[in-house]
């Protein structure tokens, strides 16, 4: 069911793949609710993914960008506001990569290039996109600017490795940011941390099933899909919640507060 709650507004994807990434869900739940959509990926990405039949289904604009490049990014804007005839009302950041955890490289050894590498991708273009942004003036007043995150920023999954130390990185320059945009144009900027969700990027993840099935027994309303993810996203690109800014928002049925749970103590027990 649609409420029309982005009725007029426009917005910027980064990170739509394919039908398993929640960029590809917000994307299309952003429509159903009104709005009209940029989509952006890495060129290389855009020749992996099937982006172009997303951006048939819900008429939206490509635009290749590389996250490492200012370039890239400041002709993104330049592009994007042309095609709209003016700035953007919301942006959703969903982009990861690690190279140590594709190759296999555990943390205490982690190749330093490839870290530097996935933090840039990870996080830092996190705040080049605003950066830009915000030399261009590209967002309007009371605009909104979500990132993907996920809770190995705040605890210890040891597979997830140098990914955590990114998502750790993208929440501070989401807080921080959050505080200069606000007080520019009251722009807002959150972070989302999302339930483990079976995306092609998460399944590369060692023992990612193993954290699926552990989430969902440890979370009273058990794991969090994709497409409730990117519902909650509009709710956050929307109007209702125009004081909401600068904060890591749990979207995961309720697993960070959760100590342990039954059904963890009777699996134990067995």
């Amino acid at each position: 069911m649609a409420y029309n709650l982005l009725k007029g507004k426009k917005g910027i994807i980064f990170g739509a793949l394919d039908e398993n990434s929640i960029a590809w869900k917000t994307a299309q739940h952003c429509h159903a609710e009104g709005a009209e959509i940029v989509l952006t990926n890495a060129p290389i990405a855009l020749r992996m993914g099937t982006i172009n039949k997303l951006a048939e289904e819900i008429n939206a604009l490509v635009i290749p960008a590389d996250v490492t490049s200012a370039d890239d990014i400041a002709n993104l804007f330049e592009k994007t506001k042309e095609h709209f005839g003016g700035g953007v009302d919301f942006i959703l950041h969903s982009i990861g990569m690690s190279i140590n955890v594709r190759k296999g490289i555990p943390y205490p050894e982690n190749n330093y290039e490839f870290t530097h590498k996935g933090l840039d991708i990870s996080a830092i273009s996190l705040h080049r996109v605003l950066q830009i942004a915000m030399k261009q003036d590209a967002i309007n007043e009371w605009g909104s600017v979500v990132a993907l995150t996920y809770i190995a920023g705040q605890r210890v999954f040891p597979s997830y490795n140098d990914m955590a130390d990114g998502k750790a990185m993208l929440e501070s320059i989401a807080r921080n940011f959050g505080y200069f945009y606000g007080v520019q144009k009251k722009v807002r900027i959150n972070t989302v941390s999302q339930s483990p969700t079976r995306t092609t990027a998460g399944s590369g993840v060692k023992g990612f099933d193993g954290f699926i099935s552990y989430a969902e027994k440890m979370s009273p309303l058990g794991n969090a899909t994709a497409d409730q993810c990117a519902d909650y996203c509009v709710s956050l690109f929307s109007d209702l919640t125009k004081m909401v800014t600068m904060q890591n928002l749990f979207h995961d049925g309720g697993f960070s507060f959760t100590g342990v749970s039954e059904a963890i103590i009777e699996q134990m027990e067995k």
